[in-house]
């Protein structure tokens, strides 16, 4: 089975890369990186050790696939499916920060979409290296169709050594997921630290306000979440992703644009009459900041 990795930047690479052990496997990415990894193969630093060799291209002229990973940035989803509808795909699968992405695939392209979430940790180091900063969980649901695809993702990911399971119910998973990145990404952006500073206080404490209020607007919207088991999920993934640099962050260092608007500006959009100050502040922190960056 050909597998396509659309976004390979540092989660896409990692993800890739470790598929690449069993699997053919190309990454579409930008050069310097995909350049690299063509000529060098892709090392594989921190809690892995390894050089990989999947293919890599910048764009899809004469690319096939059977199953596409979507894993670029919330804000590249309309332009990625676009370019994604010209592939004869059994299945695409946002792995993705944030919401929207799922509704965004289906309404342009007419193959099974799954939804996913994923717990591990990566950052680039340079071109050709990423670096494992988090062990994790890899969770895949269908949210329009190809109920039978989400087994054959998971096997995907377990033959090549990666923990994944699947989930009857995508929508509570990416909420959850929303929930935890709307509690750190922000909060490390925001104080240039690494995930592990977001699970003592003071910053636990603003970052489970985020996640309160995340979870408060997903009741309403018909998901149910439960609050004490979000904030654990906070403290767990940030001490298990210590290391890690979140995306926001590494956006904010690189002078880059944020995916703010798809977490916690999603958040403050979908709450109607529920008050959620805290993802406002921090929405319209991240939006100053990068726009001084600009």
């Amino acid at each position: 089975m050909e597998l396509l990795v659309f976004g390979a930047g540092s989660i896409g690479s990692l993800l890739g890369g470790l598929l690449s052990r069993e699997h053919e496997v190309t990454l579409l990415g930008r050069d310097p990186h995909m350049r690299q990894i063509e000529t060098e193969g892709l090392e594989i630093t921190g809690l892995a050790n390894e050089r990989v060799y999947p293919s890599t291209t910048t764009d899809l002229e004469g690319v096939t696939a059977d199953i596409a990973l979507l894993t670029v940035k919330s804000y590249d989803t309309e332009a990625a499916a676009m370019e994604l509808a010209e592939l004869d795909l059994e299945a695409v699968c946002s792995v993705q920060n944030g919401l929207g992405n799922v509704e965004v695939l289906a309404e342009a392209l007419s193959c099974p979409i799954l939804g996913g979430s994923t717990t591990y940790g990566a950052y680039l180091e340079a071109p050709g290296q990423v670096r494992m900063t988090g062990d994790g969980t890899v969770t895949i649901g269908s949210f329009r169709e190809g109920g039978d695809k989400v087994d054959t993702i998971v096997e995907l990911f377990e033959s090549a050594g990666l923990t994944a399971i699947s989930t009857d119910d995508i929508r509570q998973t990416l909420w959850e997921k929303v929930a935890v990145n709307a509690a750190i990404n922000p909060v490390t952006a925001l104080t240039r630290q690494p995930n592990g500073a977001v699970a003592t206080d003071p910053l636990y404490t603003v970052a489970v306000s985020a996640a309160d209020e995340a979870v408060a607007v997903a009741t309403a919207n018909g998901i149910d979440l439960e609050k004490t088991e979000i904030r654990k999920t906070v403290r767990t993934v940030a001490e298990a992703t210590a290391e890690n640099r979140s995306s926001m962050l590494q956006d904010v260092v690189n002078e880059q644009q944020t995916e703010i608007g798809a977490i916690n500006e999603a958040i403050v959009e979908r709450s109607e009459t529920i008050d959620v100050p805290v993802n406002e502040t921090l929405a319209a922190l991240i939006k100053g900041l990068s726009s001084k960056l600009a």
